[in-house]
């Protein structure tokens, strides 16, 4: 049976991912990983029913690459820098979710996949996956004519905005217009700010709430206006999409991999 180490256990995300590992016959939870010094180490790791699974949670996150086939990381930005160089260390496949990571850890994600399979995505649903692969293929049809607005909402808990989410869905619709989202970004209208540029992709963040994530991407023209839009209910969705990538990578050889390759799609 494939084996699945969860780093960062003990969180929302973790306990979620323990639920979408234990309903699969075929796999196997391999453990899991709390942040050195936690005072959560030693304990024992629940089921989603509340019983024990045997398992106690690590303040060694090398214990729980040696144990691991895969290991899925929801964590923080410095936990995730120690388990990139660990996946390296090990081979381990590494999926990879944690949001609000700056550039400077763009080369150690990259130095990472030469030694190992990696999939990273800002958003495990497979919704979100098709709606980036409709984004894609809208701002390539609508062309430059047709103002882009991304809105996003996520519950009061979130500390980074504009979303991960949003910022890829950003990315897509700047690639597929042959621009750089740092030059078109627009995330920040305050006051008097003049009329709007024409060729930027604007954001809107909202937070309030318990709302699990929803993003929608406008597509503004002259008399039309075309909304794609996602919306998650249940943050289980999430959990369920980050085993099934774990599950697709555990045959990939080493490299950089995305939510659309697991898929098949062209975004």
């Amino acid at each position: 049976m494939m084996a699945i180490g969860i780093a960062g256990v003990t969180g929302r995300m973790g306990k979620a991912l323990v639920a979408a590992v234990l309903e699969q016959d075929d796999l196997r939870l391999a453990g899991g990983s709390v942040r050195e010094g936690s005072p959560l180490a030693g304990t024992s790791i629940p089921g989603p029913d509340g019983t024990s699974t045997g398992l106690y949670a690590l303040d060694d996150a090398n214990a729980l690459f040696a144990a691991s086939d895969v290991v899925i990381d929801f964590t923080s930005p410095e936990a995730t820098k120690n388990h990139l160089h660990l996946a390296m260390e090990t081979g381990t496949a590494l999926v990879l979710g944690t949001t609000g990571l700056g550039d400077d850890v763009d080369a150690d994600i990259l130095a990472a996949s030469h030694k190992c399979p990696l999939l990273r995505a800002a958003n495990f649903s497979l919704g979100v996956t098709v709606l980036m692969a409709l984004v894609k293929r809208a701002a390539q049809a609508l062309g430059p004519s047709f103002d882009i607005e991304i809105l996003e909402m996520h519950h009061h808990h979130k500390v980074d905005a504009p979303s991960g989410t949003a910022l890829a869905l950003g990315e897509v619709a700047a690639k597929a217009r042959g621009v750089r989202l740092s030059d078109v970004s627009d995330a920040v209208r305050d006051g008097h700010t003049g009329p709007r540029r024409a060729d930027a992709i604007g954001f809107a963040t909202l937070r309030g709430g318990d709302v699990a994530g929803e993003h929608s991407v406008i597509f503004a023209g002259m008399g039309e206006r075309l909304e794609l839009s996602h919306r998650a209910s249940d943050r289980a969705i999430f959990a369920r999409g980050a085993v099934t990538a774990a599950k697709w990578l555990k045959n990939q050889t080493a490299g950089l991999y995305t939510m659309s390759d697991c898929l098949g799609l062209d975004t």
